[in-house]
């Protein structure tokens, strides 16, 4: 059964950027850093696999050689990106929910942060998403950085709705794992309607898909608005991709 993550997971941006500002870090490992900025704006362009040493150089206004001397081969650039864009992921979807009453509020905060994320990623792509479409079938170390990202998140994700369970939220026979792959199954099926299919009814679905979900396994509908968060409407009713 999925674990929640542990302290292994990667530090924040936030707190690389502190750190870089607070400790006055090498003018290397800056360089390093925005040369990682500059390649994770073009994965989100191109994909993981259409990077390259060669395409970063030239984004970055570098020669080759010195993105090599950061880096040193392909593959290492590909997992620098994917552990950037996981830290941001955390950052913007995961450490704010933390901050939010364990149970129903926190899954809600959880999803309704990552309906957040999908508002800017509908225009440049999600690396998850179309990393695993092109790693699915190539074992490696790329391939193995990027499940392992999407895992950490999808433990958190089920943890929430194990504390939702155990604070009294849903049914007692509440099948926590299939609640949490139906949550991550609406966001997949957004971005394919949404990005791909360009629908514009793919936004309210996946809202009113989420609340079909806690209405089948929340413990009563009465429960379901008492646990509505009211500190932050914000994770709900001014979602940034409604149309209202």
């Amino acid at each position: 059964m999925p674990q929640a993550p542990t302290s292994t997971k990667p530090a924040s941006a936030s707190h690389r950027v502190s750190a870089r500002g607070g400790s006055g870090l090498q003018k290397g490992l800056q360089t390093k850093q925005a040369i990682v900025d500059a390649a994770l704006g073009l994965a989100a362009q191109i994909g993981l696999e259409g990077l390259s040493i060669g395409a970063l150089a030239e984004v970055a206004q570098m020669s080759k050689s010195g993105v090599f001397a950061h880096f040193g081969s392909r593959e290492e650039l590909q997992i620098s990106v994917i552990r950037e864009y996981y830290a941001r992921f955390q950052d913007e979807v995961f450490e704010p929910a933390m901050s939010v009453p364990r149970g129903l509020p926190r899954v809600r905060a959880l999803f309704g942060n990552w309906m957040k994320r999908v508002a800017v990623e509908l225009q440049s792509g999600c690396i998850f998403i179309s990393g695993a479409v092109e790693f699915d079938d190539r074992p490696g170390p790329v391939r193995d950085a990027l499940a392992s990202s999407v895992r950490v998140w999808l433990q958190a994700m089920y943890r929430a709705v194990v504390q939702a369970k155990e604070e009294g939220h849903l049914d007692t026979d509440a099948d926590e794992e299939q609640m949490a792959f139906e949550i991550h199954g609406l966001i997949l099926a957004l971005h394919y309607e949404a990005r791909f299919l360009k629908n514009p009814n793919s936004i309210g679905r996946a809202d009113k898909g989420f609340e079909n979900i806690l209405a089948h396994y929340a413990h009563s509908a009465t429960q379901i608005n008492a646990v509505r968060p009211k500190a932050a409407p914000h994770l709900i009713k001014s979602n940034p991709l409604s149309k209202e």
